[in-house]
């Protein structure tokens, strides 16, 4: 163990392996497994992709690093954290990352709830016939609050067990098991008879839909969710690194583990989709897809479609799983380092706090989708856009934070720089066009509500 920031000693990470898969497995989720496909064929394809991977090298990295430098130097978790480099007046960002860790959860847990049952399915039953009606019965009502509440369970439960014994632990089991079951689905994919066209869909760029700012909010609105950042998760999981890493190989590690899972996940549905004779599901609801269409042709599919939807649940079950996490461990980091509590009662109070909050999510899609657009445009933009701001000018000297366990390089006042101008300057100008259309959702949701 090694003292925080309060002085306290405080629990490490057996191994890099140990944290490099905790933290891949952070980054690696539902954004990765569907999201990124979705917006990917929506948004020009291969054209998209390269513009998503320049976001992420000039943005996404930037901030991943400022994450973990801050993370590591302090000691502590976000609120302490920002304290220690920058005194009181920034408290008020750290308590945002947990405000913004918390809110995902509370919805993020319906929906791998979802998955749960979906993998639980596959296993006793099979899917159902009729996948429509059974999607309506599993997205809202007692039924998904039920399975949000058991996918939460077990997420209280390894983060109750510590960072060695259950975080960690965990990690270096399901992100082997992630691994194997998403390359397992691409390599099937590729051999099923008429995968070719998905391939040519995913991968034909179209530049002109790169025009869009709507295109330019979706890459980086993914990137921060894809790499955990704008909520303090890297941040957390850093505080319990030793000072003899080496922080810029590791997140360039964790970076490309996490674009790589995307990317392959792309060879998976899209392959599979087109190969189902699916296309109509492409560009359509991407709830509708993946929770009625792609059932609906596992049915069809017989005991061979019944084992690939298994294993294609499972899988996002997994990926939900090791993201929920490290959103769950920022709360309760923050309990433990600010209000002295044990680490088995903050885990059960702030799960316990996030289920009770899913419940809204759990009834409605709406407020779900609502909640959604309001973590991806707001919280996660602008604190990505606060921490910039906050290494760039608040922090002394944050190269020096780097400098434990790495050589001496001349990217450094580039990184710097980075964050004080660029990355800003980007920011604000995602946000300018996310914050309008967030606020015409959130209108347009109460109106309906209210009607």
């Amino acid at each position: 163990m090694s003292a925080s920031a309060s002085g306290a000693k405080r629990e490490q990470w057996s191994s890099r392996r140990g944290f490099v898969l905790a933290a891949v497995g952070s980054a690696v989720g539902l954004g990765n497994m569907w999201r990124f496909s979705y917006l990917t064929a929506e948004n020009g394809g291969a054209a998209f992709v390269l513009f998503y991977l320049l976001i992420a090298v000039l943005v996404g990295l930037p901030l991943l690093l400022a994450e973990l430098v801050v993370g590591r130097g302090a000691q502590a978790s976000p609120i302490r954290a920002l304290e220690h480099f920058g005194g009181r007046r920034w408290r008020p960002l750290g308590g945002v990352f947990v405000l913004t860790g918390f809110l995902i959860l509370s919805y993020y847990g319906v929906i791998a709830g979802w998955t749960l049952r979906y993998a639980m399915a596959g296993i006793v039953g099979g899917f159902a016939a009729d996948a429509g009606a059974h999607f309506g019965e599993v997205a809202s009502g007692w039924d998904a609050f039920a399975f949000h509440g058991l996918f939460m369970g077990i997420t209280i439960g390894i983060v109750a067990g510590g960072v060695k014994r259950g975080i960690e632990r965990t990690a270096v089991v399901l992100m082997p098991t992630l691994f194997a079951l998403v390359v397992g689905l691409a390599l099937y994919a590729f051999w099923l008879p008429g995968s070719s066209a998905g391939y040519a869909y995913y991968l034909s760029p179209d530049f002109s839909k790169l025009l869009s700012a709507s295109v330019l909010k979706d890459a980086a609105g993914q990137a921060f969710f894809s790499l955990s950042l704008g909520m303090g998760a890297m941040l957390t999981f850093a505080s319990y690194f030793d000072r003899e890493r080496n922080l810029a190989g590791e997140c360039l590690t964790i970076g490309g583990a996490d674009v790589a899972v995307a990317f392959v996940a792309g060879l998976v549905v899209f392959p599979l989709i087109f190969a189902l004779g699916l296309e109509q599901a492409v560009g359509g609801s991407t709830l509708g897809a993946l929770f009625i269409t792609l059932p609906q042709t596992f049915v069809e599919l017989g005991m061979v479609g019944r084992l690939v939807g298994c294993v294609f649940f499972a899988a996002l079950a997994v990926g939900a799983l090791t993201s929920a996490i490290s959103l769950l461990e920022v709360v309760v980091a923050s309990a433990v380092d600010g209000l002295g509590w044990s680490r088995r009662r903050a885990a059960w109070l702030a799960g316990g706090s996030a289920t009770l909050l899913g419940i809204p999510s759990a009834a409605s899609l709406d407020f779900l989708g609502l909640l959604d657009a309001v973590a991806n445009n707001v919280f996660l933009l602008g604190g990505g856009l606060a921490l910039s701001l906050f290494v760039g000018f608040a922090m002394r000297d944050p190269s020096a934070e780097i400098a434990p366990g790495t050589v001496a390089a001349r990217w450094w006042p580039w990184w710097r720089r980075l964050l004080r101008y660029a990355v800003p300057a980007f920011l604000i100008f995602v946000l300018a066009f996310a914050l309008p259309e967030t606020w015409a959702a959130g209108v347009a949701f109460f109106a309906s509500a209210g009607g």
